[in-house]
């Protein structure tokens, strides 16, 4: 009995072992994340009200814009607190990837809000509305001072903590800031021409702005959660450069891969040109410090194969 249970303590030490962390504390990010929610939806609902009263659709289409961001960081907030959670027997890797999951799905909600502000864009090109110029001015103006406080707390926090959501986010606000300017303007020149078309073609950029930024978001978790090798890393050199240590003939079954942003894992399979008499410990141990110290690689799984033994078909 006392045996099996120092073998149950002993699977628990060793489950909890691991060489990185798969999990990390953000209580920055979460703070952040939290005040840019409140303001976010604060100004979002001025927008929208201010939009249907004033009859601007650039103010309707950012108001949907802005609707998507809080969506967005509410997505993120859970992905902060997950990411918290540290692995178990059920996700040895943690919880690092809800963090990409929640950042793919506000990209693609992101690209669907814009087609839906192109469509109402050319109905109201066959049928325009009257647009209230001070009400219109007003609120972009207002929106413009919120959007350039949020991009200042949010450039605060990647300062010191490193994030994907928070990353988004400011590419997010960025985008909303332009959109405020571009209101500003359509909002002038309304006034001086009293053609409301401006207010239509403001609205139509507004929509491309949040569709490029949701396709690079989406595009950017797509990769992470397809296990792509990481864009600044070139598998070709790496291969080559593990070539390069003594007595290692070749490599095979190599697969490289991040499982959060910046958690980037390797692993493969080692032929060696003599087993004789080789230390197998120190042939990983050079190719970790490799992996390591050349490309920041430290989650490194390396299996050393004999053809004699190890069957290769």
């Amino acid at each position: 009995m006392e045996r099996e249970k120092d073998k149950m303590n002993k699977e628990k030490i060793d489950f909890k072992y691991h060489h990185i962390k798969h999990y990390k504390y953000q209580a920055q990010s979460k703070k952040t994340l939290i005040t840019s929610i409140l303001l976010t939806l604060f100004f979002a609902l001025v927008e929208l009200f201010g939009g249907i009263f004033s009859g601007s659709l650039a103010l309707i289409s950012d108001s949907f814009h802005m609707f998507s961001d809080v969506i967005a960081l509410l997505f993120s907030i859970i992905a902060v607190f997950y990411s918290a959670k540290k692995p178990n027997k059920n996700f040895t890797y943690g919880f690092l990837r809800i963090e990409i999951i929640s950042a793919f799905i506000n990209g693609l909600a992101l690209m669907i809000i814009s087609v839906g502000i192109v469509i109402e864009a050319v109905k109201r090109l066959f049928n325009p509305e009257h647009v209230d110029f001070f009400t219109m001015f007003t609120i972009a103006v207002i929106g413009l001072l919120v959007n350039i406080i949020l991009m200042f707390v949010l450039m605060k926090s990647l300062k010191k903590e490193n994030n994907l959501n928070v990353k988004s986010a400011l590419w997010h606000f960025l985008g909303d800031t332009l959109n405020s300017v571009g209101v500003i303007i359509a909002a002038i020149i309304l006034k001086l021409t009293n053609l409301v078309i401006f207010d239509i073609i403001i609205s139509v950029i507004i929509s491309v702005v949040i569709f490029t930024g949701g396709l690079k978001i989406a595009k950017e978790a797509f990769f992470i959660l397809m296990e792509a090798v990481p864009s600044d890393l070139d598998i070709d050199e790496i291969h080559a450069k593990i070539l390069t240590i003594d007595k290692i003939k070749d490599i095979h079954e190599f697969h490289l891969w991040n499982i959060s942003e910046e958690n980037i894992s390797i692993s493969f399979h080692i032929l060696l040109d003599e087993y004789d008499g080789v230390n197998d410990y120190e042939i990983v141990n050079d190719v970790v410090k490799l992996l390591k110290n050349e490309y920041g690689i430290e989650h490194v799984t390396v299996q050393i194969e004999n053809p004699e033994i190890n069957p290769h078909l």
